[in-house]
């Protein structure tokens, strides 16, 4: 049997199992050797690679259970987040925040810092409360701030070495609509005024093709309530994926064709529910590194990884995904120096992407940036003490839940162990 990522370049021969309660999988985990989880397979690092056994919690059973106060809910951890965010709509409830896809897991998102955009806004993972997490004995404990607190501040950012989560309680707001915005601007402009964009809206963010002079701004905002959108995506991506594969065929041609998508008309506008307006359809398949940068450097480093791309007329067939996020006290996260701008890179999983990535990410890391965990990068367990100075004390005390590193896999090892 064998198991493969979302964009497919990710490839691990080993059962994948589906256990349908908490029993089943406690019993899997003590039997195995090696075990890591898997949700939608939405990382491009080998974070779910195995060469034992993977583990998927999407048939368990399990339900929403909300708070007294509605502040918070407990979660099957295995939920996707399209599945939560519609449980919580029928009890008139939220999560704060998205990104821009919704199949990954409610656990995968939290373990690997998957966030959305906003000033005031932070990943997924700071909505986390409490785990209830099945461990290398295949024994279930609950851990929060009160309860095994140090393994709660590790397991907020867990990465799936601390045990494979069967519950979360989540935080958890109101619900509310929104209304989103999308047209064309100018680089130059957006560049100049984007600061101030950020004030004045709850969510902003751009993509910019390297080889055009106009980006793609989109906003959100809150809205009277009204019914679901009929488009379930911001962008209809047929002409694009015809763009793609003739840049597939003939490279030299990216700028040209870049240019020319760029003189179309880019305007959307929708309105309903948060949960159906955050998340777009993404059909085509591509690799992706994401750097969080220091906020104040974030469009300077944007702007000199694409002029490295024009000098050198780069095949780069994506553009680039540009969004704010808010700063978190999480020992592993990319956000706990303060706020940063999130500077996503793609390329189509049809063409190369190494080399592309890797002079890329130097650009990134002389600015002072740290990967996504989740997206490709290249970072040594060197690089790791460097950038995170709690990250001995995150080893401590994945050893003491540990012992035996059956939750790590050779990528893990080399950063982790």
């Amino acid at each position: 049997m064998s198991w493969s990522n979302w964009s497919g370049s990710v490839i691990a021969s080993a059962p994948v199992l589906r256990p349908r309660d908490e029993a089943e999988l406690s019993a899997a985990i003590r039997r195995a050797g090696k075990v890591r989880a898997t949700g939608a397979g939405h990382s491009f690092m080998p974070l779910c690679e195995s060469g034992e056994l993977i583990v998927s919690l999407e048939d368990i059973a399990g339900e929403l259970t909300v708070a007294a106060d509605r502040r918070t809910a407990r979660i099957p951890a295995g939920w996707s987040i399209r599945r939560l965010t519609a449980a919580l709509w029928e009890e008139g409830l939220a999560l704060a925040n998205q990104g821009d896809v919704n199949p990954q897991s409610l656990a995968g998102a939290m373990a690997t810092g998957t966030h959305g955009t906003g000033r005031d806004l932070g990943s997924l993972a700071t909505f986390a409360r409490g785990f209830r997490l099945v461990g290398p004995d295949g024994e279930a404990r609950w851990c929060d701030a009160a309860a095994n607190p140090d393994l709660f501040q590790a397991q907020r950012l867990s990465l799936g070495m601390f045990g494979i989560a069967t519950e979360i309680e989540a935080a958890v707001v109101p619900a509310y609509h929104l209304a989103e915005r999308i047209e064309k601007r100018r680089w130059d402009e957006v560049r100049e005024t984007f600061d101030t964009l950020v004030e004045q809206h709850r969510h902003v963010e751009f993509w910019f093709f390297p080889h055009a002079d106009s980006v793609i701004l989109k906003t959100l905002e809150p809205t009277d309530p009204c019914d679901p959108p009929r488009s379930t995506t911001d962008m209809e991506e047929t002409a694009f994926r015809r763009v793609l594969e003739i840049a597939r065929r003939a490279p030299f041609l990216t700028p040209l064709l870049q240019r020319g998508m760029m003189r179309t008309r880019f305007t959307n506008r929708r309105r309903g529910p948060a949960h159906t307006i955050f998340p777009s359809d993404r059909t085509i398949r591509f690799e992706e590194m994401e750097y969080e940068m220091p906020r104040a450097v974030g469009l300077d480093t944007l702007g000199e990884v694409v002029r490295w791309i024009r000098r050198k007329r780069l095949p780069v067939t994506f553009p680039f995904e540009f969004r704010v996020v808010a700063g978190d006290d999480i020992w592993m996260s990319p956000m706990n120096a303060g706020p940063v701008a999130a500077i996503s890179m793609h390329q189509y999983a049809r063409m190369p992407w190494q080399a592309l990535f890797a002079d890329a990410e130097a650009i990134f890391r002389a600015n002072g940036g740290r990967p996504h965990w989740a997206k490709r990068h290249r970072l040594t367990r060197a690089d790791v003490d460097a950038l995170y100075p709690m990250a001995e004390r995150y080893r401590e005390v994945r050893r003491a839940a540990d012992p035996a590193a059956k939750f790590l896999n050779p990528h893990l090892e080399a950063l982790f162990s």
